[in-house]
């Protein structure tokens, strides 16, 4: 299970920020008046599972006759993406990040130490940790309303079903056919191929321009790819090491 989020019809009201604090019971973020248009979370983290950006730029021109000082916005709502391959899963020490049934990944709150691992090796920068308990939080796709049948609360509220659940499949199958619809050269999904750096994203988008104008990474990649090498490396070391030390004792003359 997880989101399809076009952002094509996405009219920034930010119906999915308040519906996920509600729900979920998040502190509020207090009113940030951070000088980016109407942005006023600025970011994912520990008290923003969902975050709705605001993008102001020229409109790209399409004929002579265009005016160059047109202006367009560009809305996404962001959230955890879900990755199939979890860097944050690999490096925590207690468990408290699964896998669940549903393949989505979320932080059992109440095993977390607070060791931000998971905050570095996510390779999305979505994971932060609360500075009033020190302990990692994000979106957990609304575990407990999934499990009784229910959307999660932002898939709820939102008004132009700009953010959709469901099978991941099905929402693939239903994301490319909407790319077709709309035609429009700009227009690209994101996150949405299973073979890409993190095995698929659980929370995929149609965006209207390049990912890094969303402050999306271009190519991302689970962060923990090469530990396993590494190990190997750092143990194939070791050993080198203590055999040197052990030729040089026994090489000693009495």
């Amino acid at each position: 299970m997880g989101f399809f989020t076009d952002t094509s019809v996405c009219i920034g009201c930010k119906a999915c920020e308040v519906a996920c604090k509600e729900w979920n019971a998040i502190p509020a973020d207090g009113l940030d008046l951070l000088g980016m248009s109407f942005d006023n979370t600025g970011q994912l983290d520990a008290n923003s599972w969902r975050h709705v950006a605001f993008i102001e730029q020229p409109v790209p021109s399409r004929s002579a006759g265009d005016d160059p000082g047109d202006m367009r916005w560009l809305m996404m709502s962001d959230v955890c993406k879900h990755c199939t391959h979890a860097a944050c899963l690999d490096v925590c020490p207690t468990g408290a990040l699964m896998q669940t049934e549903f393949e989505t990944v979320i932080v059992q709150a109440d095993i977390c130490n607070g060791c931000g691992y998971c905050v570095t090796a996510c390779p999305y920068g979505v994971i932060d940790r609360r500075e009033s308990d020190g302990r990692a939080w994000k979106c957990t796709l609304c575990y407990d309303r999934i499990g009784d049948g229910l959307m999660p609360a932002c898939a709820t509220a939102c008004p132009t079903q700009s953010i959709q659940y469901g099978p991941l499949d099905e929402l693939r199958e239903r994301a490319a056919a909407r790319l077709e619809e709309l035609d429009r050269p700009e227009a690209r999904l994101y996150g949405h191929d299973p073979d890409d750096g993190v095995g698929g994203q659980g929370a995929f988008f149609l965006l209207l321009d390049e990912p890094e104008v969303y402050g999306l990474p271009p190519a991302p990649v689970v962060t923990t790819r090469n530990l396993p090498r590494m190990w190997k490396r750092a143990g194939l070391a070791a050993l080198a090491m203590a055999a040197a030390t052990a030729v040089s004792f026994l090489g000693r003359r009495p």
